[in-house]
């Protein structure tokens, strides 16, 4: 990933170094540290948020396991450095895909909100059939791109 200067709050600065620490290792087990109780995930397959946490934490968790050859590759982040925007390259089955992470944190570090985008479509199709396999039964979004 390229180093850039991140203007971020040390808090902020210590979240995101522990998120990279997961996602560097496929283990987020001990993700829910970072994120605020009342956090919502904002997925590229729906248009409503998903909230609280734990349907945050259920998505992170089930996405990591699908997505393969995944690498960060730039950071950006915003003037008030509670904001921070992660380009990511992944593959889903045999789809090549380009996304990033919009990730909003509140003054003690913790994760308010995570938003996802990636295109090409029809890796996001792949993608959202994938996590519907898994998650259908408990996020709505899924249920419909799991039956095309």
């Amino acid at each position: 990933m390229t180093d850039a200067i991140l203007n971020l709050s040390p808090a902020v600065a210590r979240s995101l170094a522990i998120w990279h620490e997961l996602v560097d290792s496929k283990d987020l087990s001990r993700l829910e540290s970072i994120v605020h109780p009342e956090a919502v995930f904002r997925s590229p397959m729906a248009f409503k948020p998903y909230g609280p946490a734990p349907a945050l934490l259920m998505a992170l968790r089930t996405v990591i396991t699908i997505f393969g050859d995944f690498t960060y590759h730039r950071q950006f982040s915003s003037a008030d450095g509670l904001n921070v925007v992660l380009e990511f390259s992944a593959t889903v089955q045999d789809k090549q895909l380009k996304g990033i992470d919009m990730i909003r944190f509140d003054e003690a570090g913790l994760i308010v909100e995570f938003e996802v985008m990636i295109r090409p479509f029809n890796a996001l199709q792949v993608l959202g059939a994938e996590m519907g396999a898994r998650l259908a039964h408990v996020l709505p979004a899924y249920k419909a791109a799991s039956h095309p």
